[in-house]
């Protein structure tokens, strides 16, 4: 399809596709699914989806992953870093962080990478989520589905209600599982996620103190957490910690491990595991869960994920002034001080080719979309509950609240929420009002 959609004759993409085919007689057709990320890849996500294994929807429908531009096996595809310079923290966050400080010169050097490893600043202009949408409808044409059926979670949310807000008419369902918050810009969704990771941090630190008293490396006090926490992690600022393969782990590192963790209640032991090797200088378990949130593998060799967010991002979210991004940075850590420490920052999307693509709020004031289903779990800490409330309100649409301490809930799932999503997707029948069900 057209890399730029205003050229069709021009510079083409591809899109890698993975087809799990219905295992019954009589399917519907299509069930299109993005993991989120953005920057995550679908193919794998279609394979791993097929533990539905025997549920209904995996006799009704085909699953069908696909890698949005920029991602994966598609082409072009984002790349910015080498693996050597992954390892050596190179820099790809687009939330503030203290530690990560930009200079102008390394968010100008930033772009000339990003181009260069990618395509072109053509490529870097055109991966964003209104792009992604067009080519869904490309998709799902070439798929023979006169409308769009499509479950997803976290920033496929995202992707499905841009969609439905461009192309109304041909939305047949949509799952739109742990919501990226549509009324809500940058600034405030960042902060409603600080808040919902420092929420995480402090339940993991109260199980910590309970069920491992005395020996919790937090204390037993879950007040002081924070502080404790702190107290480990600093002095990596200066010299990071080793790990039993040469490698160390350094102080943004070991955040990174403790923010892989918040996702689920079931990394807490884990977390708590890493939390207290560092007392004794060791860094393998927090670099071990740092490494599975940036797709390292065994060899050094690094996914592209964390680059193609990165990129995405840059055309999605608000842009900000370096003052702006210093405030927001501070901010930031007001809300979720388990963190970074503040420096001064600024918006490593500064220097990016085009402005943002998106607009905020989006998917507003639709009119003939058909009945969708927002699952949103109430500890979500990633996707804060708010954001699906806001969602399935703006959409018109049903809620399913999920009771629970985790980032999504369609693919851990249970009877009770497989029953109301096979249920939606297949007789297009919704919950109820007020329907609820626990993790």
């Amino acid at each position: 399809m057209p890399l730029d959609y205003q050229k069709p004759e021009g510079k083409q993409a591809e899109l890698a596709l993975l087809r799990v085919p219905a295992r019954g007689k009589d399917p519907i057709g299509s069930l299109v699914l993005n993991p989120g990320g953005p920057g995550c890849p679908g193919t794998d996500h279609a394979a791993l989806t097929a533990a539905w294994a025997r549920s209904p929807i995996t006799e009704r429908f085909d699953l069908v992953g696909f890698d949005p531009r920029g991602v994966g096996a598609s082409k072009p595809a984002l790349d910015c870093h080498t693996d050597a310079a992954r390892d050596r923290d190179a820099k790809l966050t687009t939330i503030p962080a203290g530690l990560d400080v930009w200079t102008e010169q390394q968010t100008h050097r930033l772009v000339k990478q990003c181009a260069k490893r990618s395509g072109g600043k053509q490529v870097l202009a055109h991966v964003g989520t209104r792009d992604v949408a067009r080519d869904m409808d490309v998709l799902r044409q070439a798929l023979g589905d006169d409308k769009l059926s499509y479950a997803v979670s976290s920033y496929g949310t995202r992707l499905g209600a841009v969609y439905a807000e461009m192309f109304p008419k041909k939305v047949r369902a949509l799952v739109l599982d742990a919501a990226v918050d549509n009324l809500n810009g940058t600034r405030k969704r960042r902060l409603q996620q600080a808040a919902g990771m420092q929420a995480a941090f402090e339940r993991l630190a109260a199980a910590c103190a309970t069920e491992q008293k005395q020996d919790c490396p937090l204390g037993t006090d879950p007040e002081r957490a924070t502080q404790e926490l702190q107290k480990l992690l600093r002095p990596l600022i200066d010299k990071p910690a080793r790990t039993s393969d040469g490698r160390e782990l350094t102080f943004r590192q070991a955040v990174d491990g403790v923010d892989t963790a918040l996702y689920s209640k079931a990394s807490r032991p884990t977390a708590i595991a890493g939390i207290a090797e560092l007392k004794a200088g060791k860094g393998d378990t927090l670099l071990k869960l740092r490494d599975s949130s940036h797709g390292r593998t065994a060899d050094g060799a690094y996914s592209a994920a964390s680059e193609a967010t990165m990129a995405i991002n840059c055309l999605d979210e608000e842009r900000s002034t370096p003052e702006q991004e210093t405030a927001l940075a501070r901010e930031w850590h007001k809300a979720a001080p388990y963190s970074d420490p503040i420096r001064e920052v600024r918006d490593g999307c500064e220097q990016w080719p085009v402005k943002p693509t998106l607009g905020h709020p989006y998917a507003t004031g639709i009119k003939g979309l058909p009945d969708t289903l927002t699952v949103s779990v109430t500890g979500d800490a990633i996707t804060p509950h708010q954001g699906g409330i806001n969602l399935a309100k703006t959409l018109n649409g049903s809620l399913l609240t999920v009771e629970g301490e985790q980032h999504g809930a369609i693919l851990p799932g249970n009877a009770c929420i497989n029953k109301a999503v096979a249920a939606y997707l297949i007789d297009l029948k919704s919950p109820a009002d007020g329907a609820r069900c626990k993790l």
